[in-house]
């Protein structure tokens, strides 16, 4: 079971196995579960914590009414304790650059990303005094 309460993204992904390799390598994910579908090569679920929340996905299944579409219109936001550090290993690891690191007006070192997947991730933490 999760260990946040609130709100828990689940992002449909085209490629979910893949997304959780990505997920370790850019943002430093822990793979909490998986559970893999009746067809053995997609998941019906899986669940990864990143920076101490968690994050659920899956395949897509058009059988289910799932259309493949570009994610759009929702970012998710990493609040870190080094965006520097954090927006750097997420670009070694494949990540494209959507909008660059800098100091942003409301006191926060903020940039956003692409992930492999097509879901925008945006990246903060407060500005160093």
């Amino acid at each position: 079971m999760p260990q946040s309460s609130g709100i828990i993204p689940c992002l449909t992904i085209d490629g979910a196995a893949a997304a959780i390799d990505f997920y370790k390598k850019a943002f430093g994910a822990e793979e909490v579960s998986r559970s893999p579908a009746e067809d053995g090569e997609r998941l019906m679920h899986a669940h990864v914590r990143i920076n101490g929340s968690d994050l659920m996905m899956w395949d897509f299944f058009p059988e289910y009414g799932m259309a493949k579409e570009t994610p759009r219109c929702v970012t998710i936001h990493l609040e870190v304790d080094d965006a520097d550090k954090w927006f750097q290993r997420a670009v070694d690891a494949g990540a494209t650059v959507a909008m660059p690191l800098e100091d942003a007006f409301w006191g926060s070192r903020y940039g956003q990303l692409l992930d492999p997947f097509g879901h925008r991730w945006a990246i903060g933490s407060p500005l160093k005094k």
